[in-house]
């Protein structure tokens, strides 16, 4: 059967069952006997299990398997769900999303998970164990008690010239901390092997629901006398049993699958049923919705873009041309492509939970690391953002994020301490107003610390001893974002290596938007980005520099005006002018752009008055043209680093006018 075909189809709902597992098991972290919770994982494992088999994928298939198995047990009140387990599961998440992507860039989907599904397996049977009354009874070779699994993985070791023991381990009765000794047996066996089966289940041991006997079948290239000598170094370990395993142990059950072809006809045709299923109420086309492949929708985006261009060009004729009839289809024209427009617009629009969705197990695992309680609340997740800028927005938030985690919220001591509640919070805000959405991260920590950032800024030669003495709090929180900067007194996986927020500044100022930063000591601070809706068709303002045209987006600009010469000053060399009791500095876009000369000046001056967060600069251009719908194209390789030109745009008479970075200009 071909499947090429279907492989879009089983990446994009296989990527929708992970992102729905994932959300399912950090809620059942929350609600550990909600039975509910883990029925909806089990159902989203058990289809994308369905369709890894019926694609071919068997590594995705058997590890999503072994997730069902324990997941089934959980239903069956056999086994409870335990911080160990929940980690077993997020473990075995990070394998199949990384299978799922290596499938999807056209690998195989092959990967060693072997210590992920015997920690499944472990799981799985962990509660089933013999009561540790029966332990002692029982015989040293235990070989019969090794499922499939792990009869295949003795047999391939042995052959590859492992040894395989069964350790029987008695630790002293007066033992004190049973669990502790446990825990540096295995450290041991894992420097010289590894360790395939544990009796009682390692939840247990590490429970210490057991007396002073384990057992545990190692695969392991030392000798039988070494590992014991080894093990014996562990103080109050009183007494080890080494016992080879032999294949003949392990009977003939290894190959008892193959004995029952029915068996597997029936579970092969069950699982193309399921499939079959599963395509056609999460696919193609369900209901009244469709999938479309963003490529097409670029393409269209395109297309759309071409016909703006020509509107505008209709709109210049019809000027010329002064047709009644002409102008009266132009306004119609008009009207039909600015709906086409917003459908097409909202047609590329989607959900920023799309990015959103990985961040609750981000946060999980870091604050674990770094021993903090945090909870991250999740608000606007509905919020629509363009493709093209959700593509973009994951890393920013990624490093503001952990920013956060690591500089904002206080070890749970310390917020006692202060009077807090031992567990932080850390919001994360997304919001539309007007054209842009904000988003906004928010931590309850301990705020940035003033001093601290002067100091580090004052070492980096970042200000002057002179500039720190007048710095305002919002000022001083600019800091933050200079190039290197950071706090971190210690280098570590999550910070202190010098790639600062500056990063996450200048990503943010590349989609077109801001960042700000505002802060609290001792209550918390507040990250706030502001992104334009979209970032292919602008509004913006068309002025000309002598006889060439700029285009100034509309976002940037507060108003324009038209000054007298005489009301321009002068302060430190530095051109300014009073606007509504505020000095601002002037721009003047001809000496920028280098433009020759060719039109006299006049008495009055027309600027444009621009914003970035909360600076401001007026540019000084020759005239305006008036405000138009333009076109975003990039300057492509070989321009890209065009001082204060984000890109150009056609306009309707066919002129190429450049679009003003006014972010660049500012700075």
């Amino acid at each position: 059967m071909e499947m090429t075909q279907y492989f879009d189809i089983f990446i994009e709902e296989s990527k929708e069952h992970l992102t729905a597992i994932n959300q399912q098991v950090l809620l059942l972290e929350k609600s550990p006997e909600e039975l509910s919770i883990v029925n909806e994982i089990f159902r989203s494992a058990h289809t994308l299990k369905g369709m890894s088999a019926t694609m071919g994928y068997e590594d995705l298939a058997s590890l999503t398997h072994c997730m069902e198995n324990v997941l089934d047990s959980i239903r069956n009140k056999k086994i409870s769900v335990t911080t160990q387990l929940l980690d077993v599961l997020f473990a075995s998440l990070d394998h199949l999303e990384a299978m799922v992507v290596e499938i999807s860039e056209g690998g195989s989907g092959k990967r060693d998970v072997s210590k992920t599904v015997r920690d499944l397996e472990v799981l799985e049977k962990g509660q089933q164990s013999m009561p540790v009354s029966q332990i002692d009874n029982e015989p040293v070779n235990s070989a019969q008690t090794f499922d499939q699994y792990e009869k295949e993985i003795i047999l391939q070791s042995k052959e590859q010239g492992f040894h395989a023991y069964e350790l029987s381990i008695n630790l002293r009765k007066d033992c004190i901390l049973k669990a502790a000794r446990v825990y540096m047996v295995f450290e041991v066996i894992e420097q010289i092997g590894e360790i395939i089966k544990a009796v009682p289940a390692v939840d247990m041991l590490e429970a210490e629901q057991f007396d002073s006997d384990f057992k545990l079948s190692v695969l392991t290239q030392e000798s039988g006398e070494e590992v014991k000598q080894r093990i014996l170094k562990v103080s109050e370990v009183d007494k080890v049993v080494v016992s080879e395993i032999y294949p003949g142990m392990l009977n003939d059950s290894v190959h008892s699958e193959s004995e029952h072809p029915a068996e597997k006809v029936s579970n092969s045709s069950e699982t193309k049923k399921e499939n079959s299923s599963a395509h056609s109420t999460g696919s193609t086309v369900s209901g009244k919705t469709i999938r479309v492949n963003i490529d097409r929708l670029d393409q269209l985006m395109n297309l759309f873009e071409e016909l703006v261009i020509d509107r505008g060009r209709l709109e210049e004729i019809s000027k010329m041309l002064k047709s009644p009839e002409l102008n009266e289809t132009v306004e119609r024209m008009n009207r039909v492509s600015g709906d086409l427009q917003n459908i097409i617009l909202t047609m590329r629009m989607v959900p920023i939970e799309q990015v959103f969705n990985r961040f609750p197990r981000m946060v999980r695992g870091l604050a674990k690391d770094l021993a903090k309680n945090v909870n991250l609340e999740i608000l606007g997740a509905e919020t629509e953002l363009d493709r093209t800028v959700i593509d973009e927005i994951g890393d920013p938030l990624v490093h503001l994020l952990r920013n956060s985690i690591d500089h904002g919220i206080e070890k749970p001591a310390a917020r006692i301490a202060a009077g807090k509640n031992e567990t932080g919070t850390i919001y994360l805000r997304a919001y539309h107003s007007g054209n842009h959405v904000f988003i906004e991260i928010e931590d309850d920590g301990a705020g940035i610390n003033r001093q601290r950032v002067v100091d580090k800024a004052l070492e980096n030669g970042i200000i002057t001893k002179e500039m720190s003495e007048n710095l305002s709090d919002k000022q001083c929180f600019e800091l933050l974002f200079a190039s290197g900067f950071s706090t971190a007194e210690v280098i570590s996986d999550i910070s202190g290596r010098g790639v600062g927020l500056d990063v996450v500044k200048n990503k943010i100022e590349s989609l077109g938007g801001l960042i700000t930063v505002d802060s609290t000591r001792g209550f918390g601070t507040i990250f706030s980005i502001q992104l334009p809706l979209t970032l292919s068709i602008m509004s913006a303002m068309l002025v000309e520099v002598q006889n060439e045209k700029y285009a100034i987006p509309l976002s940037s600009i507060i108003e324009t005006a038209i000054i007298r010469k005489d009301e321009i000053l002068s302060v430190h060399n530095q051109k300014v002018m009073d606007f509504r009791g505020r000095v601002v500095p002037l721009v003047f876009m001809k000496e920028i752009f280098e433009v020759p000369p060719l039109i006299e000046a006049s008495e009055h001056v027309p600027v444009v008055v621009v914003r970035k967060g909360d600076k401001m600069a007026a540019l000084v251009v020759d005239s305006f043209i008036g405000q138009q719908e333009i076109v975003l194209k990039s300057l492509g390789q070989y321009l890209s680093s065009v001082f204060a030109i984000s890109g150009a745009t056609i306009l309707g008479d066919g002129q190429v006018a450049l679009i003003l970075d006014c972010n660049a200009l500012i700075k």
